[in-house]
């Protein structure tokens, strides 16, 4: 009798929480954000993009993250390597056309502790040589090895 009592109690309460929430369209409540605090870490970005909206999407999120890791150049390192159709961007060639956003990528290398690598074979696919992308990023030889490089040897997390 007093398991039924109990159980009934339970139902009650549970189908009360869940009518006043559906009075508000919101059968689950609403989300709370939690506060974290994150430690600089060391994060490798793969970046294959199409469009300028897609890799200023990239810059946002690295600034975001720079800026989640205090800028501290001695625990954090955060380097985008670059092997897409984004790779036009970063050409002296069309520098007046994308002027605003090479700006704001050397802006970030400026930080200290974010970087820009760039595979040759992709940018040679591409009808690019070193000597035909902006100073401030670092040409390898393959994004795929790089990539491996940091993981494995310098322990970098991966990101997509």
């Amino acid at each position: 009798m007093k398991r039924r009592m109990y159980l009934l109690l339970a139902c009650m309460l549970l189908s009360a929480n869940l009518a006043s929430a559906a009075d508000n369209n919101a059968p689950w409540g609403h989300a709370s954000l939690e506060e974290v605090a994150y430690k600089p870490q060391k994060v490798v970005y793969d970046v294959a993009v199409s469009s300028v909206s897609a890799f200023t999407n990239v810059l946002d999120r690295v600034s975001y993250l720079n800026t989640i890791y205090q800028a501290d150049p001695f625990e954090s390192s955060i380097v985008i390597v670059l092997h897409g159709n984004e790779i036009p961007f970063f050409a002296i060639k069309n520098y007046p056309r994308h002027k605003e956003l090479m700006a704001r990528a050397q802006s970030l290398v400026n930080s200290g502790n974010i970087r820009f690598r760039m595979c040759k074979l992709a940018a040679q696919g591409q009808g690019f040589e070193p000597g035909d992308i902006h100073g401030f990023v670092e040409v390898v030889p393959m994004a795929d090895a790089e990539i491996v490089r940091l993981q494995q040897e310098e322990h970098h997390a991966y990101m997509r």
